[in-house]
């Protein structure tokens, strides 16, 4: 399978208004769709399921025969589709509190992001197939959000990260740091070969080991006191690759010293010592060295949330949880594998206390109309039920659904931090 290497921001520009009647439309055909279905049914529309073409299994709707992208703005490829059953021994739990949210949409497409900084340069794209913008790593140094200005002792970082199929094993990996820095410059101490740096760690990753196979790798480093502490590195990684896993999901876990590192559902790194412990981490930088020309790293849809949720304490003895971390495919009600993780987590409890009866509730941001957003809550609440029934075996008997649409806002919904707080799940004892 071949595709072109050169990405151009600039090639598509959609009418936003077209968009905004055609996305409107499309979640009302999934809605009344998803609605009407039968509960027998139900479960085979909660999932994402594996659409892989007979004649090319990690062909995606937006490719043609020969493997070429058809249209769009970077020619990044398809990443192969997650299924749900595939998240099985996936632990990963976001965080209870959504504190930040980048996904690029107030920013221009060609413009170097209004709420980062840089030391180099970067811009905004869009990918051919996905949906929402991404901020490309054009050139050799280090980007990072001004946003994010604290990492505590207990946070979740996610993040999608694409890479363009001709990266290659003599270019750069990517350096994600989460490091102690102050200034309007600190953060250029975290560019792979940059001095100054003090108490960080540091995780890399590229697409790309030895010998040509379709395998990545991944290293980290612990920083204390301007000295690396701990060091190591693994090739043959199976989670991310140049060829077919080249848009992945990367999901990083802090609780206090503890580093959990995941690509998809793998989890890379589990290491227990990860921060150390009288440190402030207050800082994120994303870093690439030299790269041939045209191969680059994107990344998109940052969610940084902190807090640990303790969903059996919530929901047996206060008596209610509510839940950000259930994700769904935009507009619709069906849910994304990596929520794998909280679901089981609920499914656990549940299975625990086998008196318990719960009420599943649905929210919606405030985008669409209301009477949209309250069919959507109504049957993104039912998906939740039938996963916990099919997937995890909890009675339908024990669970009641509804939905209150966009009724009952917790955040704000005019920035995307707030909107994400609003999409939420809720389960009340009953």
């Amino acid at each position: 399978m071949t595709f072109p290497h050169h990405v151009d921001g600039q090639i598509l520009k959609k009418l936003a208004k077209k968009a905004e009647e055609a996305a409107e439309r499309t979640i009302e055909r999934r809605v009344e769709r998803e609605t009407e279905e039968s509960t027998d049914k139900a479960l085979d529309k909660v999932f994402e399921k594996d659409n892989k073409t007979k004649d090319s299994p990690n062909r995606s709707a937006d490719q043609s025969a020969d493997g070429m992208m058809t249209s769009g703005d970077a020619a990044v490829g398809a990443a192969t589709t997650r299924t749900f059953a595939s998240y099985g021994k996936f632990d990963f739990i976001p965080g209870d509190n959504v504190i930040a949210i980048e996904d690029f949409a107030q920013d221009a497409v060609g413009d170097f992001p209004a709420k980062w900084n840089t030391n180099s340069s970067g811009e905004v794209r869009t990918i051919e197939g996905r949906e929402g913008k991404w901020l490309a790593l054009t050139t050799k140094g280090s980007v990072t959000p001004d946003f994010i200005t604290e990492l505590p002792e207990n946070f979740t970082l996610e993040f999608d990260l694409a890479v363009t199929p001709d990266y290659s094993y003599y270019d750069a990996s990517l350096w994600i740091s989460m490091a102690s820095f102050s200034g309007s410059s600190g953060f250029t101490a975290w560019t792979q070969f940059g001095a100054g740096k003090k108490d960080g760690v540091v995780v890399t990753i590229h697409p790309q080991d030895a010998g040509g196979a379709a395998k990545g790798r991944s290293g980290y480093s612990f920083w204390e006191g301007g000295k690396v502490t701990m060091e190591n590195d693994m090739g043959a990684l199976d989670a991310f690759n140049n060829k077919d896993k080249n848009i992945v999901k990367i999901s990083i876990w802090r609780q206090n010293q503890r580093l959990r590192f995941y690509v998809d559902e793998t989890k890379v790194w589990d290491l227990p010592r990860a921060f150390a412990k009288d440190v402030q981490y207050n800082g994120l930088v994303f870093d690439r060295d030299g790269a041939a020309e045209g191969n680059q790293y994107l990344i998109s849809n940052l969610r940084l949330a902190v807090g640990t949720p303790d969903t059996r304490s919530k929901l047996i003895k206060e008596g209610k949880f509510s839940t950000t971390g259930i994700y769904f495919n935009s507009g619709s009600a069906v849910i994304k594998p990596e929520s794998y993780g909280i679901l089981k987590e609920i499914a656990t409890v549940l299975e625990e206390n086998a008196a318990v009866h719960v009420s599943i509730i649905g929210y919606t941001d405030g985008d669409g109309s209301d009477e949209l957003n309250l069919k959507l809550s109504k049957a993104r609440a039912e998906a939740v039920k039938a996963a916990l029934d099919g997937e995890f075996g909890i009675s339908g008997d024990r669970m009641q659904t509804d939905g209150k649409g966009e009724s009952e806002p917790v955040g704000d919904n005019s920035t995307p931090t707030g909107r994400a707080q609003n999409r939420r799940v809720e389960f009340i004892k009953k």
